[in-house]
């Protein structure tokens, strides 16, 4: 079959549309013999009349009209795919997919994002939520956000907060009806909150720091939990303690809902960053959201 050009095909449709080459070339911005000379190139191609004109008019031949109904609509939605993925000079068109875990949504993804879409509207943001250590390479993401233990060196990172502790906390209530631990082992003795590993499937074992020693604490309770947030309300709520990372917590903190405990143990980590394979491979929309992390990311470095 032979190959109907793009742009003639586009020309005819026009043309049929205004039923004039002169509108035509007026929408187009040709001239009318350019106009002309597409549609007899793409009747010539085609073997058809597509068109009947006279000085006077233009009207669409039967072959013409079965053209239009059938090629018009193609047309018309692969023109606008076209705009859509088109970006103009500047502009920075495409999309973002990263993997994030929840605890980092409210701290970072959600202040950033309002700002990002603002400067870069044509940039579609895909956040996929989840705790479990992914291979953003092999699962099609362009960045994650992780804590920079959990990231492999072959990474490169981007610092998006400062360093902070995991910090054991618990309900005023629930200490006050079960007192306060005082070592890392009087943890055992605890209803403690479960956090259970998306990743392994295994509960967490409560890390714990003093000097140059360290603890690794199976807490255990009666309630189980794969997300650290839950843990920490399920705890404000007095139901047990729970182990999490602080800056999650202030608000529950300054409200006096939670309190530290065993603050002397608590264990200080670098803090969160953004992450990606190789500087060589940053697409547009990720040069783009790093840009606007190391801008607004709370206390980036």
């Amino acid at each position: 079959m032979k190959t109907v050009l793009f742009s003639q095909l586009h020309v005819f449709l026009v043309v049929a549309r205004l039923q004039s080459f002169r509108g035509a070339a007026r929408e187009l911005g040709v001239s009318s013999a350019a106009v002309s000379q597409s549609v007899r190139q793409l009747e010539r191609q085609l073997g058809v009349v597509l068109l009947n004109r006279t000085t006077r008019s233009v009207a669409v031949t039967d072959a013409g009209r079965r053209l239009v109904e059938e090629a018009g609509p193609g047309l018309a939605q692969a023109s606008s795919a076209l705009q859509s993925v088109s970006a103009q000079p500047g502009e920075v068109v495409g999309r973002l997919r990263l993997s994030v875990p929840r605890s980092a949504v409210s701290l970072l993804i959600a202040p950033m994002l309002p700002a990002f879409r603002t400067r870069h509207p044509r940039v579609e943001v895909e956040v996929v939520v989840e705790d479990r250590l992914v291979d953003i390479v092999a699962e099609g993401y362009d960045a994650g956000v992780r804590l920079s233990e959990t990231i492999e060196r072959d990474m490169v990172q981007v610092r998006l907060t400062d360093a902070f502790r995991f910090i054991v906390v618990g309900a005023p209530s629930y200490l006050a009806s079960h007192g306060t631990p005082e070592r890392p082992e009087d943890l055992l003795r605890h209803e403690c909150i479960n956090l259970r590993s998306q990743t392994t499937g295994s509960p967490y074992a409560w890390e714990l720091e003093r000097g140059r020693r360290t603890w690794r604490v199976p807490a255990r309770g009666s309630i189980t939990t794969n997300d650290e947030l839950t843990s920490a309300r399920l705890a404000a709520e007095g139901l047990g303690l729970a182990y999490a990372f602080e800056p999650a917590v202030q608000e529950e903190l300054r409200a006096g809902r939670l309190v530290p405990v065993l603050e002397a143990y608590a264990p200080t980590v670098p803090g969160f960053f953004l992450y990606f394979p190789s500087r060589a491979q940053r697409s547009g929309p990720l040069r783009l959201f790093i840009e606007t992390a190391k801008e607004l990311a709370p206390r980036a470095g």
